[in-house]
């Protein structure tokens, strides 16, 4: 899905969530090559390393999400999650949210045998000095959206374009590289959506 339609989608699905016209909804999808912009400072615009014209060469567009964090690249081979969540009554807490969204994706690397983990001081996951998942979330009156990107199958060489979430020290891996072999999106979507449910203890599924 192209980058713009999925905000859009997701602009659309927080107002119907936050009127009560439809339940928590998890979004997981692919965009095509992008580089998107958080809203700390300058979004991480500074941490991008390629020119304008190098960019629209490749066919990389370079949007504003309107999200936390710093600058990302997503693109084909990368499971990108966007929850619709209304963390009212009772679950309004972002660092909470962060850290099980965090726990989602540690248990997803856990069924492919990848001792995933936190890194005090800074979001994501990652598994030694390398990030696996990166997240930057929105949550506007208590409703949820963006989310996160779990690296399954990418092409690595993208994230040389950015210093990815203006991080320069550390590296940057995937599922498919950690256990050597092709890992399917599709297989791996439907890991991070059962771990979800149970994180977030949603009795039940609809897909």
């Amino acid at each position: 899905m192209p980058y713009a339609e999925a905000l859009a989608l997701q602009r659309s699905l927080v107002e119907e969530r936050r009127f009560g016209r439809i339940g928590d909804t998890l979004l997981l999808l692919e965009h095509p090559h992008v580089i998107t912009l958080g809203v700390r400072g300058d979004g991480g615009r500074s941490h991008i390393l390629a020119t304008d014209e190098a960019l629209a060469a490749r066919g990389i567009e370079v949007f504003e999400a309107g999200r936390g964090g710093d600058v990302t690249y997503h693109g084909p081979g990368q499971l990108v999650g966007y929850p619709i969540v209304d963390l009212n009554p009772d679950r309004r807490d972002v660092h909470r949210y962060v850290r099980d969204l965090e726990e989602v994706l540690i248990r997803t690397a856990r069924d492919y045998g990848i001792a995933a983990d936190r890194v005090e001081g800074l979001t994501g996951v990652w598994v030694g000095r390398e990030k696996l998942a990166a997240i930057g979330v929105r949550i506007a009156r208590w409703v949820t959206s963006h989310g996160f990107a779990l690296n399954v199958n990418a092409n690595l060489d993208y994230f040389s374009l950015i210093v990815p979430c203006g991080i320069a020290d550390r590296g940057i891996t995937s599922l498919s590289r950690l256990v050597g072999r092709p890992v399917e999106l599709d297989e791996t979507a439907e890991r991070v959506a059962g771990h979800f449910a149970n994180v977030f203890d949603f009795s039940s599924l609809a897909t």
